[in-house]
């Protein structure tokens, strides 16, 4: 036990020094992310997982490497769905584009460590009531058919109870204060509206943490494994987000898959007291559901809807 507490240690050291060095160095002053720099972080983080992967398979054996790479997959690929929302957000708050790095920024450090918390007690109940891994898994087969039956994302951020409260004890200016979360006005602090987005990112990722964080324990019950495959992937979403919303109308049947991997990762905990799935098979199913998904969407046309039927001339 030691010795995970001191790889953890090292872990979320090397990930701060690796946000300090994205922020003060490379985003230091605030601009809009060009596709070809979306993609050049997409890559880096990628790349950094499976360094780590393989440090895993090397130092930990092959079972626990096979776990954190089909954890990674399967929380990088919940993850796609979760930034179309953020899209939806950005474009509801109107956020200038060279302010939506410095969001993703600290909605994602947010998030690893509300993250964190969220690992470490659902691999403590499910040790102490192993009921609760039941429960689980019925929860991701109804957030699986929940995400099939929502045809169309809608956000509604003026619902939000963070925000209502937020909104009650502490003033909110009217406009952006460029990049800044906080201004002061005649001696009084307001909140920004970067600000409210921002709490809005973090409210929305709670609600996220709920389906992504039982989906890696039907893999693997590790602690350590299951927080460093949840924060990588989660590391390398504010590159992806810049390179999806360029193109995430190309894959207008990717939903499904996802729909698929929830109900199938939902089946494999409750089943697992019954009929073990080799985590090398969960892998090769989660694989294979992603590649159909995305090959159906690259050459099949998108469904026609209210939204795509070309009116009447």
């Amino acid at each position: 036990m030691s010795g995970q507490i001191s790889w953890l240690i090292w872990f979320n050291l090397f990930v701060v020094a690796m946000l300090i060095l994205d922020q003060a160095v490379f985003h230091r002053r605030a601009h809009v992310v060009s596709m070809k720099e979306a993609l050049a972080w997409s890559f880096a983080w990628i790349a950094l997982a499976l360094l780590f992967n393989l440090g895993i398979y090397f130092y930990k054996g092959p079972k626990p490497a096979l776990e954190f790479l089909t954890g990674y997959i399967i929380e990088q690929s919940l993850s796609v769905d979760n930034l179309f929302v953020f899209i939806l957000i950005f474009s509801y708050f109107k956020v200038p584009s060279q302010y939506q790095h410095k969001i993703l920024f600290w909605g994602i450090l947010g998030a690893q460590v509300m993250r964190g918390i969220f690992i470490f007690a659902g691999v403590a109940l499910i040790d102490k009531f192993h009921w609760i891994i039941y429960l689980f898994g019925a929860l991701l087969i109804m957030a699986g058919f929940k995400m099939l039956s929502q045809k169309d994302k809608e956000i509604h951020p003026e619902r939000n109870p963070v925000l209502k409260i937020f909104r009650r004890f502490f003033p909110v200016t009217r406009d952006y204060e460029g990049s800044s979360f906080f201004a002061k006005k005649e001696g009084v602090w307001f909140a920004t509206p970067l600000f409210i987005v921002l709490l809005t990112i973090e409210t929305t990722d709670l609600i996220f943490a709920v389906d992504s964080i039982p989906a890696i324990l039907a893999i693997t019950r590790d602690p350590f494994i299951v927080y460093t495959s949840n924060v990588f992937a989660i590391l390398g979403l504010r590159a992806l987000y810049f390179v999806l919303a360029r193109i995430m109308q190309l894959f207008h049947y990717l939903n499904y898959g996802l729909c698929a991997i929830l109900v199938f990762v939902g089946v494999k905990m409750l089943i697992g007291d019954f009929y073990h799935i080799p985590v090398a098979v969960a892998l090769m199913v989660v694989v294979a559901t992603l590649s159909v998904s995305i090959i159906a969407s690259l050459i099949l046309p998108k469904p026609a809807g209210p939204e795509n039927k070309e009116s009447p001339s």
